[in-house]
């Protein structure tokens, strides 16, 4: 081919010469070996490149990992040294864990962690999540100790000025190995125990009558919710975001748990489908889920022990309404009735129900909408034929802090929203935006639901079995009922009477506990709801005469402080693959 003439407008490019095929010496390469000639890329890279070690290695440029070839070993995703474009250059060589294995004084890998089918991932250099960082900024967030004393001081300083929480260390609290959190039973001793009579006997009456069972929420954050929200995320180090990392992590923190009931928030459809479901049937556990309306690939799922529970039946609820415009959002619930496994005096049935609220801070109508359709569903499944209802159990994602109007409304049953701005509902902003006030009444009557949230039908049938005496007496107040119902109106309530099983502050410090915990904000908003029965003591105070449920508080899984889950670099991390932390307690099922 020969050479165009110069000044013809023809760009003058040298013909490619083929790049030298990269082998792998049998003692593997030697410090010595040096590549004649990397593309300018390669020396200005930095972090966009994969290392398969243990077996050939081979150079990946693809930014997406799933392109990425992977192999069957035994590693582990680990944390990596940090590397800049100092470590490239034209006499460029390979760094130091292409040889044979040796420790790194930087490195915190662990012979102890390696698993199957893993590899270590250095993330592009493009991504807005880190890659754009400085190292002091990374080291800061990853909680490794490489910067210099100037360095830490003028980080401070920064902390100071931006309001960045840095964390201190709490004794108790956390292990610092692996930078592993640790969290430990938090157990209440009630004041009615088994009595041993006079003739060392113990009464027997109340073993038999005693059914305990544990339940967990938790939000496993959707791999397509992180991928859309990755703003929330930028103090992670990408490889602890990816689904394949953390899928196993999340699969392991349900079988260490081990949990009779699960109530899970976020469950992608593909992934349940493909991965999720089998693993907990494999575990023992029977899945029923509810996947959201819409376009929106996640859902809900309950899961319980089949050794522990028979389904009585299923009930999912849709939020999404076409006929009504305030309900054009796709969450859901899902409501199951479980028939415990044993045969004593105490046979009720177990209400359970799972939900996740709108998250939008602004649109308090919305929320307290979905919450009265989901009241509204357990009242109509837990109730029993004496008027009562069964113990019930309410777990989710609330997208509502402690304190706020909306939460204090599960925990009053009543709730007087007349001239309250939309925007304070669930108090997630401190200076809300949506200065709106609630309309009167919140929902349109042909939602089919009163202000009592329950069902016009359910209300109806109350009324037609309250008898002939309270109808003549209505009849004869009829005026003063109207006058009544036009004052109430701007009033909700709910017949369950619920607690709380966490406090939301811990005693010893008062410092708020925190359920979720990213780069944006670390607050409560998941929440484990229970009707408490009239002796248990982790009720709220005074109002114990007030619950008629038949469950009572053992235990629960102690929370942490903002504080305690920034010192292993918030959440996701290395060993916690979700922003939410998972909420879980210990119950006994008492004979009513």
């Amino acid at each position: 081919m020969s050479e165009p003439p110069r000044g013809s407008g023809v760009a003058h490019w040298p013909e490619p010469k083929p790049e030298p095929e990269l082998r792998v010496p049998p003692g593997g390469f030697q410090p010595a070996w040096r590549h004649s000639m990397l593309f300018h890329r390669m020396q200005t890279l930095g972090r966009d490149w994969v290392a398969h070690c243990g077996v050939s290695q081979r150079f990946c440029w693809n930014s997406q990992i799933s392109s990425c070839r992977r192999w069957i070993g035994h590693c582990t995703w680990a944390p990596y040294p940090f590397l800049g474009t100092g470590h490239f250059s034209a006499n460029w060589s390979l760094p130091p864990f292409f040889e044979p294995w040796r420790p790194h004084h930087n490195w915190r890998w662990q012979p102890s962690n390696f698993t199957q089918s893993s590899l270590l991932h250095i993330s592009h250099p493009n991504m807005k999540s880190e890659g754009d960082e400085p190292c002091s900024k990374r080291r800061r967030h990853s909680g490794e100790s490489f910067s210099s004393p100037d360095e830490e001081t003028s980080i401070s300083k920064q902390n100071e000025v931006t309001g960045h929480v840095t964390a201190p260390e709490t004794e108790g609290s956390l292990s610092k190995e692996k930078g592993m959190i640790k969290r430990h039973w938090e157990y209440f001793c009630h004041h009615k125990k088994k009595k041993i009579l006079e003739d060392k006997e113990i009464d027997q009456n109340n073993i038999e009558n005693e059914f305990d069972f544990t339940v967990m929420s938790y939000n496993i954050l959707s791999q397509n919710l992180l991928d859309d929200n990755s703003h929330l995320y930028k103090h992670c180090r990408w490889p602890v975001l990816i689904w394949g990392y953390r899928f196993p992590n999340i699969l392991q923190e349900i079988k260490e748990l081990d949990a009779d009931v699960l109530c899970l928030q976020e469950v992608q459809e593909d992934h349940y489908r493909t991965q999720i479901k089998s693993s907990l049937e494999s575990l023992g556990y029977h899945c029923e889920y509810k996947m959201r309306t819409g376009r929106k690939p996640d859902g809900c799922a309950i899961c319980f022990k089949m050794s522990k529970f028979d389904l009585v039946s299923s009930n999912p609820v849709e939020f999404f309404r076409h006929d009504i415009p305030l309900l054009d959002r796709d969450n859901v619930g899902l409501v199951l009735l479980l028939q415990p496994k044993f045969h004593c005096k105490a046979t009720a049935a177990v209400c359970v129900a799972n939900t996740h609220l709108l998250y939008n801070p602004r649109r308090g109508d919305i929320k307290l909408t979905q919450l009265a359709m989901l009241l509204a569903e357990i009242a109509s499944v837990a109730h029993q034929k004496d008027g009562s209802f069964c113990p019930i159990i309410i777990c989710g994602d609330f997208n509502s802090v402690p304190g706020s109007p909306l939460y204090s409304f599960i925990k009053e049953g009543k709730l007087n929203y007349e001239g309250l701005a939309i925007g304070k509902v669930s108090g997630q902003e401190q200076f809300p935006r949506g200065q709106r006030i609630l309309s009167i009444p919140i929902w349109p009557q042909r939602l089919g639901i009163s202000q009592n949230c329950v069902y016009e039908t359910r209300q109806q049938q109350r009324e037609e079995h309250s008898g002939g005496e309270m109808k003549e007496a209505q009849l004869e107040n009829s005026q003063e009922i109207v006058i009544a119902a036009e004052k109430l109106s701007s009033k909700l309530q709910h017949h369950f009477k619920l607690s709380s099983v966490y406090s939301h502050y811990l005693p010893e410090s008062g410092l708020p506990e925190v359920t979720t915990c990213h780069s944006r904000s670390a607050v409560t908003v998941d929440y484990i709801f229970y009707s408490a029965a009239k002796d248990d003591i982790a009720a709220p105070p005074g109002t114990e005469e007030s619950f008629d449920g038949s469950l009572k508080l053992l235990g629960r899984l102690s929370l942490l402080t903002a504080q305690d889950l920034w010192t292993v670099n918030g959440l996701p991390n290395e060993n916690n693959s979700s922003d939410h932390l998972p909420l879980l307690a210990k119950f006994r099922l008492i004979e009513q």
